[in-house]
């Protein structure tokens, strides 16, 4: 498997270009700022794009998702339920995205926002059992996303709080790959590190530990800090529902 991990700085946060280099297959998660970079990187592994995936629909940045995707000739994926403009393709809880010997399992894990999902990977050349996981803005390295941008805060953490529940069952090793790292204004005690594994977040991540729904409420509801700036016109623009 071939995987890149992209840092942004301005705003903060974590792009991916991964896949099978052997059936020249990839993908692109959460693109944003130069969609060359990403053509040239799978030009460069010998990969084509088939498939570019925004976890959600974001409020902190615009995203290249919809661009990327017509320049490479691939399809946009968001979940299917996304209030989002056409073109895109739908994806649930459970549907399964091939790149080669590289699988995608998608997992719908609700709470930053509605539409949220995480991407789990198997590399089928290496075991039959995940290897990592695309967190987005559910799960980060010492945090998870705050919850207020598409709903109430106390509502968007209801619903994390469940979906961090199923993230929980997932081996301990598998890797944790995020959206984003310290500095992000969609978390508040996040790491500068940009990967970690279930297990050190179930141990050591203030948030994701948390196992009593109402703990996990008070936790959520408090502190929050200040959304991104534009974050609404930020989310009409990605959903495709505003011409820029």
């Amino acid at each position: 498997m071939i995987l890149r991990q992209y840092l942004h700085s301005d705003p903060v946060g974590l792009s991916y270009l991964f896949g099978c280099g052997g059936k020249a297959a990839g993908a692109v998660v959460d693109p944003f700022g130069d969609v060359g970079r990403y053509i040239r990187a799978a030009e460069e592994t010998g990969m084509r794009i088939l498939y570019v995936i925004d976890t959600h629909i974001h409020a902190d940045h615009a995203s290249v998702g919809r661009e990327l995707a017509r320049a490479a000739g691939g399809e946009y994926v968001l979940h299917a339920r996304a209030e989002a403009a056409p073109p895109f393709s739908g994806v649930d809880d459970g549907d399964v995205l091939e790149l080669g010997n590289v699988s995608v399992k998608v997992l719908h894990t609700p709470g930053h926002t509605p539409e949220h999902v995480s991407l789990l990977v198997t590399d089928r050349t290496r075991a039959d059992e995940p290897w990592l996981v695309f967190t987005g803005h559910t799960l980060m390295v010492g945090d998870v996303g705050r919850t207020e941008l598409a709903t109430s805060a106390e509502d968007g953490a209801r619903t994390l709080f469940r979906s961090l529940e199923g993230l929980r069952k997932l081996p301990d090793y598998v890797e944790v790959l995020p959206g984003a790292y310290s500095g992000s204004v969609c978390g508040r005690r996040l790491s500068g590190k940009t990967t970690s594994t279930i297990g050190f977040e179930r141990r050591y991540n203030a948030a994701f530990k948390v196992g009593d729904e109402s703990a996990f409420l008070n936790l959520m509801t408090s502190d929050i800090p200040p959304p991104p700036e534009h974050a609404a016109e930020l989310r009409a623009r990605n959903a495709g529902l505003v011409v820029v």
